[in-house]
């Protein structure tokens, strides 16, 4: 039996559908909003493993191209390995739902939300949140749901719920926001610069609707829902190990943690670990229970000190920035390069520029779609002193690079004004807490010292969360371990008039309204400061690229030209480029843009350009080539592709038997201009070319000796 509930967003109704498709999975629910439709679904084992230490919870969301009425391109004509889009979902997704689990489940679960239609407005990500929400719950499975997600625009200073793609276009904010009916558990954002009293109005109106959501998932539940699981979170505890390894480690465990540098610190740790353990002389069997007991412990230490004290591990006050250093200009080769260093987190940022044949190009839903900005970033093992597989970039990576691509998007110049195809790359060196805000840092000052004109400098901090009751402490520039420890994770890019973008993730059930408003303020003070820093190192772009980054010029043709430009299968613009070293975009509206690091090799080239785009003047004289010869006369190439009618009664001052008595295919010969028609066809006239200006008459090549005095009719 199928059960539906509805409301309406943005105009438009958002339906949850369960119980008419997919009915073996644990929960199963379609999500219907406008012509967008996703499907989610939820399974989970019914036993856990042996011996398993951490929470096996799998997030996949996938986009089907029948989706949106197309065929996947690519050889094999199936979708493939996700695309940046379904990785950044499928973490939306997750990221919300998974400190909604008790603590010590250990059943294995799989989420999976495919995308199964597409309309060309709605976005589906946030229908799949909350449609995982909505089938965890409706599975019985523990989980201290539902969430609501929604996502939030505003377009002349009104907030809007869900916009569509068109009102997003002009949108000067995009928030994805997730929350129970009681507070706020993730948030993802983009911006233009937009002041923190504004982002903070928009959470609370996204809040709003995400309780709405939570409301509707629960009357669904109360319709469908099945019985939820027997789970008893202290069931497997050994009271007795943890009781001993609290009484064992706490006395030596705050000393160690009083050690500033992160490795030594760790070592530190590790010897009171050792040392715990074998004064608890117990069966190998319980190392499991008393490493997790002793982290308790650990993270009960660290709280209590911010909480209580004030202090952090490394010594520093709750607001306290990590010591900054930033070389310049790192790497001899590159068009831009920074080595951005804070405390033992350090970025290495290139920046490169390219023509519009370096774009990208995605495939999506709604179509090809070409990015012309590109930041990557890269955290290899040695960042952390680990050993582990080297291979493609993991979601944590592509995650990370969204942010800081979202941050510094917000600065660049637009196309039009600086049409070049840019890519940054963010290798971290050194990590201990906060890479991705180190590389909105280090592409902010790469872009600058590669010349690109951005606006203004883009610097980011991480804000951390203890909370304990209602006594918590905000912390400034957050460590690995104050992340690892701590209840939130709250991500601030802006320049100094506003954010550029921002992520929170909550590992509690939620924070309030006004612990995000004092941590947006001190994250804002912190922003300053390091700006000021990055202004130190470098107050502004570079007045001139660097000597290895393309040099462009660009000039306006006729849109009736561009055909001439290409030619056919692209031979001419090929052999333009062959010939000068140059590489050459067209637009559709004209526009061309001729790129290379000579700049002779750059006016080579339009001048080449100029002349194939140049206009046939009337009653102008020019020197063409006889392209072909006919009985009536002969058509002439008067400048490049532009062939017009040279009669034979036009050839000389006497009347002639035959063209061939005086023209050769490949004769250069002086012709006027005597007549255009309304189709653009010429008319020419070689005699009255050379009565009106007989002292050109020495530059006509001609192969037919005879041909200066033709033998009469």
């Amino acid at each position: 039996m199928s059960h539906t509930v509805q409301t309406e967003i943005n105009g438009l109704p958002f339906s949850i559908e369960t119980g008419r498709v997919a009915k073996q999975a644990d929960g199963a629910v379609v999500v219907r909003y406008g012509g967008t439709m996703v499907l989610a679904t939820c399974v989970a084992a019914k036993t856990a493993k042996d011996a398993q230490d951490f929470f096996p919870l799998t997030v996949e969301y996938r986009e089907r191209m029948y989706a949106g009425g197309r065929i996947p391109g690519g050889y094999f004509k199936r979708e493939g390995a996700p695309v940046k889009k379904e990785t950044l979902t499928s973490r939306l997704i997750d990221r919300p739902i998974r400190p909604l689990f008790p603590d010590g489940f250990r059943n294995e679960i799989q989420v999976i939300c495919l995308t199964i239609s597409a309309d060309p407005q709605n976005d589906p990500d946030v229908l799949a949140m909350n449609g995982a929400s909505v089938a965890l719950c409706l599975s019985g499975i523990p989980f201290d749901g539902p969430i609501g997600a929604v996502r939030v625009g505003l377009v002349d200073g009104k907030f809007i719920a869900n916009p569509t793609n068109d009102q997003q276009a002009v949108s000067s904010l995009e928030l994805v926001i997730a929350g129970t009916e009681e507070a706020i558990l993730m948030v993802e954002s983009g911006a233009k610069e937009v002041p923190e009293e504004t982002i903070l109005e928009a959470i609370a109106f996204g809040h709003a609707e995400c309780r709405r959501l939570a409301k509707l998932q629960k009357d669904l539940v109360a319709k469908a829902g099945k019985p939820r699981w027997p789970f008893d979170p202290s069931a497997g505890r050994d009271r007795d190990v943890e009781a001993r390894v609290r009484s064992l480690a706490g006395p030596k465990l705050a000393a160690a943690l009083a050690t500033h540098d992160k490795q030594a610190r760790a070592e530190a740790v590790g010897r009171v670990f050792d040392d715990v353990w074998a004064a608890l002389g117990a069966d190998e069997s319980k190392r499991a229970a008393a490493r997790k007991a002793f982290e308790s412990v650990e993270s009960a230490e660290v709280r209590r000190l911010i909480v209580e004290r004030g202090v952090r591990v490394d010594g520093r006050k709750v607001n306290e920035i990590r010591p900054i250093s930033i070389e310049m200009a790192y790497l001899p080769r590159a068009h831009g390069s920074t080595v951005f260093t804070r405390g033992e987190t350090q970025a290495l940022v290139a920046a490169t520029l390219g023509t519009k044949s370096d774009e990208q190009k995605i495939e999506a839903l709604e179509g090809e779609i070409w990015r012309h900005f590109m930041l990557h970033y890269n955290f290899p093992s040695f960042s952390v002193g680990e050993v582990r597989r080297f291979g493609g970039p993991s979601r944590r990576d592509i995650g990370h690079g969204a942010l800081a691509e979202r941050a510094v998007e917000a600065v660049l110049p637009p196309k039009e004004e600086f049409p070049y195809t840019i890519r940054v790359v963010s290798d971290i060196l050194e990590s201990n807490g906060s890479s991705s805000m180190a590389t909105v840092c280090g592409a902010s000052l790469a872009l600058m010292d590669a010349g690109v004109p951005i606006k203004s400098h883009v610097a980011g901090i991480a804000m951390g969360l203890v909370k304990a009751g209602e006594r918590y402490g905000i912390l400034t520039d957050i460590m690995g371990s104050e992340d690892h420890y701590g209840d939130m994770d709250f991500k601030v890019a802006g320049t100094e008039k506003g954010i550029t973008a921002l992520q929170m993730d909550i590992k509690i059930s939620g924070v309030s309204v006004d612990i995000m408003r004092e941590a947006l303020k001190q994250a804002r003070e912190a922003r300053l400061v390091v700006l000021g820093k990055m202004r130190e190192a470098l107050e502004k772009p570079r007045p001139e690229l660097s000597p290895f980054a393309p040099r462009f010029v660009t000039i306006k043709i006729r849109t009736e030209k561009i055909r001439e430009i290409i030619g056919p299968g692209g031979k001419v613009i090929r052999g333009i480029q062959e010939q000068t070293g140059t590489k050459i975009d067209v637009e559709d509206d004209g526009r061309v843009t001729v790129f290379s690091p000579d700049s002779e090799s750059v006016q080579k080239a339009v001048a080449i350009i100029q002349d194939i785009c140049r206009e046939v003047e009337l009653d102008r004289i020019y020197l063409g080539k006889v392209k072909k010869i006919v009985e009536f006369g002969a058509f002439v190439e008067v400048i490049p592709n532009t062939e017009g009618l040279l009669h034979i009664s036009q050839i000389a001052e006497s009347r002639i038997r035959a063209v061939q008595d005086v023209l050769t295919e490949g004769d250069e010969v002086l012709v006027k201009v005597i007549e255009i028609d309304g189709n653009g066809k010429m008319r020419l006239s070689r005699k009255m070319a050379l009565r009106e200006q007989p002292a050109l008459a020495d530059k006509e090549r001609l192969k037919n000796p005879q041909a200066a005095n033709p033998p009469r009719a």
